[in-house]
C-alpha cells in the first residue's frame, strides 16, 4: 500500500509517519521509486502498537523506540513481549530487556535501605508467594505495593501483606479475564497492542467501578432508604 493508504488504515497522520520512519520507530518500506516505497501489513500493525505506546501508554518517542527496540528481539516470547510493552518490566537503554535469571542489580543496589522499605518488600514477597505468582526480579508493581505499604505504617493504619489476599485474589480473576481476551498468538504485535489497550484503557473504568460498588454496598448497610 502507498503511505496516504498506511495513514488511512492506521490512524496515523503521514507527516508523522515520516516523523517515525527517519528516527526509526518505523522500518522502511519497500522502495518503488525516487521518494516512494510501498507498505505491507506489518507496517499497520507497528503502527498501532506505536500508538498505543505513546498515546494510551503514555510513553515518550525515546521510550518508545526502546520498548519496540526489545520487542523486536522478543516476539517469539509472548510472555516476555507483553511484559516490556506494559511496564511489567524494565528495558534498558540498549533495548534489551534485563536477564530473566535476575543478575543484573537493580537501581540503587548496595545502599542502605530503611527498615520500612526493608518490610514492605519482605511483605510484597510474602504476598506473591502465597499467591503462587511467578514474576520477573525487582518487577516495577511490586515497588508500588511496598511503597503503599511502607506509606500506610508511617501514617499509622495497621495494613500488612494478609490484608491485600482478598484484593490479590480479585486482581487475579481479572489478570485472567484479560488475558483471556488476547487474540491468537499468530500475531504478537497485535496481541502487544491489545494488551496496552485493555490494560492502560480499562483501569480507570476498574477504578470507577469500584467506586460505584463501594456506593451501593454503603448505601446497603448505612443508607436510611
Amino acid at each position: 500500500m502507498r503511505i496516504s493508504e498506511l495513514s488511512r488504515r492506521s490512524g496515523v497522520s503521514i507527516p508523522t509517519i515520516k516523523y517515525y520512519l527517519r528516527d526509526g520507530l518505523l522500518p522502511a518500506g519497500r522502495p518503488t521509486a525516487a521518494n516512494q516505497a510501498e507498505y505491507d501489513e506489518d507496517h499497520v500493525r507497528r503502527l498501532r502498537l506505536i500508538r498505543s505506546l505513546i498515546g494510551v501508554r503514555g510513553l515518550s518517542v525515546s521510550a518508545t523506540k526502546d520498548v519496540l527496540a526489545a520487542v523486536d528481539e522478543q516476539q517469539g516470547d509472548v510472555h516476555l513481549l507483553l511484559g516490556l510493552v506494559l511496564g511489567a518490566l524494565p528495558v534498558e537503554r540498549s533495548g534489551r530487556p534485563p536477564r530473566r535469571d535476575g543478575a543484573a542489580e537493580p537501581a540503587g543496589a548496595g545502599a542502605a535501605e530503611p527498615a520500612g522499605a526493608r518490610d514492605a518488600a519482605e511483605d510484597v514477597a510474602a504476598l506473591t508467594a502465597e499467591m503462587g505468582w511467578k514474576t520477573s526480579p525487582n518487577p516495577p508493581a511490586a515497588q508500588v505495593v511496598a511503597e503503599t505499604l511502607e506509606t500506610m505504617r508511617a501514617l499509622g493504619v495497621d495494613y500488612d501483606w494478609r490484608s491485600l489476599v482478598p484484593y490479590a485474589e480479585l486482581a487475579d480473576r481479572a489478570a485472567r479475564l484479560d488475558l483471556d481476551q488476547l487474540p491468537d498468538a499468530g500475531d504478537p504485535l497485535q496481541q502487544a497492542e491489545r494488551a496496552v489497550l485493555l490494560t492502560v484503557l480499562l483501569e480507570p473504568a476498574l477504578l470507577a467501578l469500584r467506586r460505584l460498588a463501594q456506593e451501593h454496598h454503603s448505601a446497603l448497610r448505612f443508607g436510611n432508604g
